[in-house]
């Protein structure tokens, strides 16, 4: 708990067992209430990881992509009473340290949504990112910055906090069950105007 709220991450997993142990390892101890994991019919130890670390975990029986693990994530975290939601993707590209920040910035009452980026850091290369998805990452984000008239560093970053409210409102659903879910859930949040 931070200030008195439920803090729940979440994470998407697909592949994680070689990074699932240091990602939960380094969860801030005493702040998150809950761990949630998400598991679209990874083919590796995943689970039994997962599971031995004592996290909750939820199966699709069926790979059914990225933005439909994301929604489970969401559904799962918001049932389980969660008044801040952190995802953390399991890869170890994002440190899992900042979750207390990140829920300080959601429990301030200051923003809604807080978005991690591993630009900013200059870290994207050195934490595994592909040369090709960095020059990707940038060349879209620079795109959607200009159609959207934001300023974000990174649109596709696998390390947010959400606001309770924000994810309860947001018609989550109807979005992509693949990877433009990232994109298409901060879109209805600038929409909706939510800080």
């Amino acid at each position: 708990m931070l200030d008195g709220r439920r803090i729940v991450v979440v994470m998407p997993a697909y592949r994680a067992g070689r990074t699932l142990e240091a990602t939960v390892r380094d969860l801030p101890k005493g702040i998150v209430d809950d761990v949630v994991l998400v598991d679209d019919a990874s083919d590796d130890d995943t689970v039994a990881i997962a599971r031995a670390l004592g996290l909750t975990v939820l199966l699709h029986p069926m790979n059914r992509g990225y933005g439909a693990n994301q929604k489970t994530c969401y559904r799962e975290a918001l049932d389980r009473g969660a008044d801040v939601v952190v995802m953390v993707h399991p890869d170890y590209q994002y440190d899992p340290r900042l979750v207390t920040a990140m829920a300080g910035m959601i429990t301030s009452g200051v923003y809604d949504l807080v978005l991690g980026s591993r630009i900013l850091g200059g870290g994207a290369l050195a934490g595994g990112m592909p040369r090709y998805k960095y020059i990707a990452n940038r060349a879209l984000t620079l795109v959607e910055n200009l159609l959207l008239g934001q300023k974000l560093s990174e649109y596709h970053t696998g390390l947010r906090a959400f606001r309770r409210e924000v994810l309860a409102q947001l018609p989550l659903e109807r979005n992509s069950d693949d990877f433009v879910f990232d994109n298409e859930i901060l879109v209805q949040a600038f929409a909706a105007k939510f800080r």
